[in-house]
């Protein structure tokens, strides 16, 4: 009996995912376009939780590297597979949000 409850628990567990904290890093953006991407990867039984503000932060941080002034997220949230199984199953995505550099150079032109 006690089996069958460990069981039971442990399935629900593993099918309703966990909640995982997830920071964005950057993952590209161009000087000459003025943009950041930021992004994080994520696997497939998991619930990120991603602080949004940090993610501006540092976008922010790297267009001021670049002579502007802020930045501002733009074209919403972007999810690609980045890890397939043998069953063809995503397991693990790559997740990017795209932000204009504002202010500054943009301002001038």
């Amino acid at each position: 009996m006690m089996k069958k409850i460990v069981l039971i628990v442990l399935t629900t567990m593993i099918l309703s995912g966990c909640a995982v904290r997830k920071e964005m890093v950057p993952m590209g953006g161009s000087k000459a376009d003025g943009t950041v991407r930021m992004g994080y990867t994520v696997g497939q039984f998991e619930k990120p939780v991603v602080d949004l503000n940090q993610a501006a932060s540092l976008a922010a941080q790297k267009c001021k590297t670049w002579g502007y002034e802020g930045a501002e997220p733009f074209g919403g949230q972007t999810s690609q597979c980045g890890q397939m199984d043998g069953f063809g199953s995503c397991i693990m995505s790559n997740v990017s949000v795209e932000y204009q550099c504002t202010g500054g150079k943009a301002a001038q032109n």
